[in-house]
């Protein structure tokens, strides 16, 4: 029984050892990196210098600058150079070895911003590089307040984003978050330095509505909801800044509110469409948010009576139907606005 299960174990094992053979010899025995535009040398394993060796690149015969015995020297490289590179012994025609090249760049500077749409629970920070650097690079975060490091968790889905909970509020102390790019071929970082306050900006405030007032060609009554990602609006109460427009006229008209989840627009044009918008801020601290998401609305409109015309020499009465009012019901319409975020680039530590 023993000799079996031993048996098997060696069958499993050398299956498994032969699919790891395939996957690597598909994806070649080694990666070498290299610059955009640098020379490049590959060996051709340890054969000896006189050796004679044929070198092809995802199975067509390379049209190499040189060939110097077993190694391989492409000049200026760039991007269409990347590939699997396989040299072969003459005149046997075996395989000796197998080289992913790959071209690309050390990474710039990252990107890196920070912003607190939470508050007071925490903040994130997100970073990217300005210019792709087409090789694989991995980033390495350090957050810190005053002199303390700060633990984060990273994003599931977005891997350049990572969340940090304030360790306390109305600090005077800094946050600091430096960011370090790194790849086969370099790496660069970029480090960030500010207060606690000049991050907030909340999320644009959501369910926005607007509804016409019965009987009044020129008012629309608006309301919507704070944004469901600011926990406290009770002790961190939001301020508000409305816009609006009718389709006709490019130019807005604005109401600031404090405290205040509505109003009554008293000075539209009867009968024209407009466009509403609205923004929210923290009432000390931070930054606006992006506007909110636009809604369409038009003011009440009197339903006109339909006109009765006799016909006398035939003695038959007949009815003109009136057009049908255009519907008051809001339509949804795509956000408008940019965002305004802390975006700093790199110091010196």
């Amino acid at each position: 029984m023993a000799n079996i299960v031993t048996s098997a174990c060696c069958v499993v094992l050398a299956a498994v050892v032969v699919v790891y053979a395939q996957r690597r010899s598909q994806q070649g025995g080694r990666i070498q990196y290299e610059m955009i535009g640098s020379d490049v040398t590959m060996m051709c394993g340890t054969l000896e210098s006189d050796a004679s060796v044929t070198w092809k690149v995802n199975g067509t015969d390379v049209k190499a600058d040189k060939v110097e015995g077993p190694r391989l020297i492409l000049k200026e490289v760039a991007l269409a150079s990347n590939g699997l590179y396989s040299c072969f012994e003459n005149p046997t025609g075996d395989l000796k070895d197998q080289i992913t090249l790959r071209v690309g760049e050390p990474p710039k500077e990252p990107v890196v911003t920070c912003r607190s749409n939470t508050y007071p629970k925490g903040f994130y920070c997100t970073w990217h590089l300005p210019h792709p650097s087409y090789i694989p690079t991995e980033f390495e975060v350090s957050v810190k307040h005053g002199n303390k490091k700060l633990e984060f968790q990273k994003d599931p889905v977005h891997k350049n984003r990572c969340y940090v909970k304030y360790p306390e509020l109305f600090s005077t102390n800094k946050y600091k978050v430096n960011v370090i790019a790194i790849n086969a071929l370099g790496n660069s970082s970029t480090y960030i330095s500010f207060d606690e306050f000049s991050i907030v900006k909340p999320d644009p405030p959501e369910k926005l509505v607007a509804n016409p007032v019965p009987n009044n060609v020129r008012r629309l009554e608006v309301t919507w909801n704070n944004p469901s990602t600011w926990p406290d609006a009770e002790n961190f109460p939001l301020k508000y800044f409305l816009r609006y427009r009718p389709l006709i006229l490019d130019q807005w008209q604005h109401v600031e509110l404090s405290d205040s989840t509505s109003h009554t627009i008293t000075d539209a044009y009867a009968g024209k469409e407009y466009i509403i918008q609205v923004a929210a801020k923290d009432t000390e601290i931070g930054t606006w948010s992006d506007w909110s998401v636009a809604i369409h609305a038009t003011p009440w409109m009197e339903v006109p009576r339909q006109h009765i015309t006799s016909t006398t020499e035939a003695g038959i009465a007949e009815t003109s139907p009136s057009p049908a009012p255009p519907s008051a019901k809001p339509q949804l319409s795509a956000a408008m606005g940019g965002s305004s975020v802390l975006t700093c680039r790199a110091d010196s530590l």
